[in-house]
């Protein structure tokens, strides 16, 4: 982990969909240590400021994060060019805990642009699937024109994928309700069964209460918050949530864990 910036270089840019943006990044000199599914970077736009954006993929030495425009460094970040570079500082954070998992059913449930950090995950089981049960990808985004990864859902419906939207436009033909309702044709054993929830907290709040309700035990499941992150560093004190620090203790917690916490409403 480092604390300081280094330099990466933008080598790809792919538009998801209007406002959101994945980046891939390349070091141009020293890299960045290994990430973990779930782990954040903090990604600086030269003269406006930093954010900290999750990995959506990880490659060898190259990161990718998927952004949305909406503020003032996101929406730089989002406007750079290939070949335009930045400052990437981490790896920090909590991980999804895959080896925790090995052996259980996994259902990986994705709100909007929740998604992108439960895509390494994904792509971690997808390349060993005899270390896990049954994969279940379950996505909800407001209208088909938000759903990210749209050319991957293919390739994850070949375990259980399923997708659903708030709300219809165009030719859209697919599901329509909240994500919560994809639960009933998912593929797993409630009590060996370990889920992993990245979105709205009111989709988390609603994903995790239904599956409690069905058997899984609190304690597997994952959910990743994120609230005023500033330093990462566990220092400004901004995301402190109840006892803990979201940048230090977080982002990923067990239910059990982040559901008194989850009272307190996000400012």
């Amino acid at each position: 982990m480092t604390a300081v910036p280094l330099s990466y270089r933008i080598v790809g840019r792919h538009r998801e969909t209007a406002d959101t943006v994945t980046l891939d990044l390349e070091p141009t000199g020293e890299s960045l240590g290994p990430f973990e599914p779930g782990q954040f970077a903090m990604v600086y736009a030269f003269g406006i400021g930093e954010i900290p954006v999750s990995v959506s993929r990880m490659a060898k030495e190259r990161l990718t994060h998927t952004i949305r425009a909406v503020g003032a460094v996101s929406r730089a970040l989002c406007g750079l060019p290939t070949g335009a570079s930045v400052g990437v500082r981490g790896p920090f954070g909590t991980g999804w805990d895959t080896v925790a998992a090995q052996g259980h059913d996994l259902l990986v449930v994705g709100g909007g642009i929740g998604l992108a950090p439960l895509r390494p995950l994904i792509h971690t089981v997808l390349a060993r699937p005899h270390t896990y049960g049954r994969l279940n990808v379950l996505a909800g985004a407001r209208t088909p024109d938000d759903l990210l990864y749209r050319d991957e859902f293919p390739a994850w419906e070949q375990t259980f994928g399923a997708v659903t939207v708030d709300r219809s436009t165009g030719d859209w033909t697919g599901r329509v309700g909240v994500v919560t309702t994809l639960l009933d044709e998912a593929h797993f054993t409630p009590t060996d069964t370990t889920a992993f929830v990245c979105g709205p907290e009111v989709m988390i709040r609603a994903t995790t209460r239904s599956l409690i309700h069905r058997g899984v035990r609190a304690d597997r499941v994952r959910v990743s918050l994120e609230r005023n992150m500033r330093c990462a560093t566990g220092h400004c004190g901004h995301c402190q949530l109840g006892p803990l620090l979201l940048c230090r203790d977080g982002p990923v917690l067990p239910y059990d864990l982040a559901e008194p916490l989850l009272t307190v409403r996000e400012l």
